[in-house]
Parts: C-alpha cells; structure tokens; sequence
C-alpha cells in the first residue's frame, strides 16, 4: 500500500471518528435537556434545546420536546411556535396536529389564525410528499423517453415522454408555488405591542394575540413589520416574533 493511501485512510478515519464524536457530543446535550426538563428546570433545559437548534441540530422532536417544557412553563405561544416548527421539518406527523389543535384551543386562536400564508401550507403539502424529488425523478424519465423515441421513432417512447413529462410539471408545481409564499412568524409573548414604527420610543398601536402567525412583511434591527389576521400593519420587536421558517439564530459571541 502507497503512503499516500495509507495518508487518504488514515484521514478518512480520523475524519469518521470526529463526526462520531459531535454526534455523540450532540445526543449528550439533548439528552442532558431532557433530563433538565423532567426535573423541572423548564428554562435550563429550552436553553438547551435552543443552544442545539442554533447549532444547526434541529429535528421535530427536538421541537416536540421544547415545546412540552414551554406548555409546562405556561409559554403557550412559544410552544405552538416550537409545535408548528416542528411540522415544517415532519409534515406529515399526525401528533403534532393533534397538539397544535390543543394548544391553538388554550389560546383562543382560530384555526385561519395559524394560516394566513395560503402558499405556505403549499409548500408544506409539497415536502410532506417529496413533490419536488419526484419530479426530478420523472424529469429524467422523460428525457430519457425523448432520446429513446427519436433514436428508434417509437410511438410507445414517445408517449411514455410526453406523459411523464406532463406528471413532472403537475409534480413540480406545488414546490414552486411554495417559493413563493411570504416568511412567518409566530408571536411568542402575551400582549406583544403592535407599533407605528421601528424604533423604541414608538407608542404601542396596539396588541398581538400570543399564538398568532403573522407573515413577516419586513425586518429592520431587532424589528420586524408584520401585518396581523385583522389586517393591521405594523412593527414588533424580533424577540416577541419568533421565525417559523428557520431555526433560531445562533447566539452571538462576546464583541459580536
């Protein structure tokens, strides 16, 4: 065997162990946030679990946990926010909407009140049956089909392409309607102001209902503009309005 392969292995192996190592690094912090929130130490234990999220390490029950230390806390909007972050990474899960439908119940929230963004629950759709990769998959197919047809003009390939090709588009719809649904936000604290403008002296307008999700029309330094299910426009302090369309931001170092 020639050194530079035993280099390439020995690297491989190094490389194998280090990734076995974070994942093992990684299980220990959830299960040690587990632990927190089954002692009781509800705050400690959502640190945990969004110290691991803003790491990058996030899964639906990670969410699923959060969310039960939140409802055990009392922080019912931050719990149907870590709920319905949860069904966007597992739309499928049909837990989970049992547990919104019960916490939405707790806050007094309509079922519309969590659906503002038609296109979102598109996109949702789209995941939940791997729209897009089918479509890639029929892509392929048809083009396959075409270049079969026309190296031996058969009827049979042609179909085959024409069809596939028209699933593909059908299939492909859906992802693509879905890009363009506006980002949300769900409103994580009881009686969040409603305000004219980004600014910390603005008077509040206002009040959102916590639960609710509103589409995010903006953003502006700690700020966001949204526009809530009365069709009231305005700002709200990031920290009361939580992204339901990405995880929560890695927290920021000393100087940062």
């Amino acid at each position: 065997m020639s050194r530079g392969v035993v280099v390439l292995a020995l690297a491989g192996a190094a490389a194998c162990s280090s990734l076995a190592l974070a994942q093992g690094t990684v299980d220990a912090r959830f299960r040690d946030a587990n632990g927190l929130a089954r002692s009781g130490d509800y705050p400690k234990a959502i640190t945990g679990y969004s110290d691991l999220a803003a790491g990058g390490t996030e899964s639906a029950s990670l969410y699923w946990n959060w969310a039960q230390a939140s409802r055990a806390r009392g922080a019912s909007g931050e719990a149907l926010w870590a709920l319905l972050r949860a069904r966007e990474l597992e739309p499928g899960d049909p837990a989970l909407g049992r547990v919104i439908d019960e916490v939405r119940a707790e806050l007094s929230l309509d079922a519309a009140e969590l659906s503002p963004e038609p296109l979102a629950g598109v996109a949702r759709f789209a995941r939940r049956f791997a729209l897009g990769a089918w479509a890639a998959v029929l892509a392929v197919i048809s083009l396959l089909a075409h270049a079969v047809a026309r190296r031996g003009r058969s009827s049979r390939a042609r179909l085959v392409a024409w069809a596939t090709a028209g699933v593909a588009l059908a299939a492909a719809a859906p992802p693509l309607a879905g890009t363009l649904a506006r980002p949300l936000g769900v409103v994580v604290r009881r009686g969040a102001p409603l305000l004219p403008a980004a600014s910390p002296t603005a008077e509040a307008a206002g009040a959102l209902r916590e639960g609710e999700v509103v589409p995010i029309l903006d953003r502006s330094s700690g700020y966001v503009r949204i526009e809530d299910s009365s069709g009231a426009r305005g700002w709200a302090l990031g920290d009361d309005v939580r992204d339901l369309d990405a995880g929560p931001p890695a927290p920021k170092g000393p100087g940062r």
